[in-house]
């Protein structure tokens, strides 16, 4: 099985898919350490042809670390680690965090190293996935300028989705999925807005405009001058990936290097996918 294993690159240089492999019951130690080191080489990774039950993609997560919290989300039933990304056929509130480009829980105050994605029902048209590559981005700026960002640092926060103010508690759409909303959402937690990845060594960019609300120490002017353009570098072409999926298929992202974002396009059709989260370690600071 692991002799079978190949790895390609899809549309994008941080961006590859895994063929040749069947995740669920694999022993395989030689062909995890593979994995393992294909996602440091590319933070979003594809497996095609993976059907899965809720404990095998519990059992692969559990492969890349402790589960991390999903806060705000009802769980599925019987399974505390895993949450449900759906949308029925005659739903018409939007999709969840659509057009919203995000690092899964960068408002916790050790947010998630990774998340995976399983599909179980993919809609004929639209729900492509987008990624933009925050280490690519950063690196792309001169040295004057991420001198400048390393020594500052983000504030992150809930608050505008999961407040008891946020969108979606004004929301009166009726959702297939459960969102719970909390005064919580609105807790802030400081980092760095330039961080080390704990394998590669490589420095990312670590803001999205879904969940950094401020820069510790300016007010909401000044921050706004540095994130707003720091936004529109991030997300320029050259450093995004559009994911399509297939039925089956199980994707695993890396939230300490990369943003994401949903997308539509496929009103009257359902879709479901099956989540799960990787916990992560404390921010390191360039």
């Amino acid at each position: 099985m692991f002799a079978e294993l190949e790895i390609t690159e899809l549309d994008a240089p941080f961006a590859a898919s895994i063929t040749g492999v069947r995740l669920a019951g694999l022993e395989d130690d030689a062909a995890w350490a593979a994995i393992h080191a294909a996602w440091a080489a590319f933070p979003v990774l594809s497996f095609l042809n993976q059907p899965l039950s809720l404990d095998e993609l519990e059992a692969i997560t559990a492969r890349f670390g402790p589960f991390g919290d999903d806060p705000y989300i009802e769980p599925v039933q019987d399974h505390p680690h895993v949450i449900e990304i759906r949308r029925d056929a005659d739903e018409t509130a939007p999709p969840f965090a659509a057009d919203s480009w995000h690092s899964d829980w960068s408002f916790q105050d050790v947010p998630p190293a990774g998340t995976l994605l399983h599909g179980k029902v993919i809609p004929p048209q639209g729900g492509d996935t987008l990624f933009a590559d925050a280490t690519l981005a950063f690196e792309a700026l001169c040295p004057e300028d991420q001198k400048e960002l390393e020594g500052l640092r983000a504030l992150h926060s809930a608050v505008l989705g999961y407040s008891t103010k946020g969108a979606f508690a004004a929301d009166r759409h009726e959702r297939s999925m459960k969102i719970l909303v909390s005064e919580e959402a609105e807790v802030r937690h400081a980092h760095p807005m330039v961080r080390v990845h704990p394998v590669t060594g490589r420095k990312s960019l670590y803001i999205s405009p879904v969940y950094t609300v401020g820069i510790e120490g300016m007010d909401d002017a000044d921050a706004a001058e540095i994130l707003g353009p720091l936004y529109l570098h991030m997300l320029k072409p050259e450093f995004q990936y559009r994911h399509k999926w297939q039925k089956d298929m199980l994707l695993l992202w890396d939230n300490r290097r990369v943003l994401h974002a949903a997308t539509g396009g496929y009103d009257g059709h359902a879709r479901l996918l099956h989540r799960t989260t990787i916990a992560g370690e404390p921010v390191i600071a360039a």
